[in-house]
């Protein structure tokens, strides 16, 4: 049980505008990277491979390829050096980690595309 005074602190360092990233999206993450005193925004594509904690504490994984090696990096949900999220498409997947995917190149990394729902 979070004390009232810890979850009051939480709720002041919520981000407001939090894309709803799920395991199996193609995102694109913006990144703010601060190089000396220059600060430039950075891209980051990739599939999303697991969500962990809750709150203030979520953070998402998100891993690609890149020349050939596998490249992981974990982004906190609620960071401000994250300026945005977009998703891509959304893969139809059954499991909430997705680390098979390490062991996987090339096409058999694709995931099928989640159907959208209808009204």
């Amino acid at each position: 049980m979070v004390s009232k005074v810890i979850a009051e602190i939480e709720k002041a360092a919520l981000k407001a505008d939090v894309a709803n990233v799920r395991v199996g999206d193609s995102v694109n993450v913006h990144v703010r990277i601060l190089e000396g005193d220059k600060e430039r925004v950075q891209q980051f594509a990739g599939t999303v491979i697991a969500r962990n904690g809750r709150a203030s504490n979520a953070s998402f994984t998100v891993r690609r390829i890149s020349h050939g090696v596998g490249v992981e990096r974990i982004f906190p949900l609620h960071s401000p050096f994250v300026e945005k999220v977009e998703i891509e498409s959304s893969g139809a997947v059954r499991r909430s980690k997705l680390y098979y995917l390490r062991r996987r190149v090339g096409k058999m990394t694709r995931l099928r595309e989640r159907e959208k729902k209808t009204a």
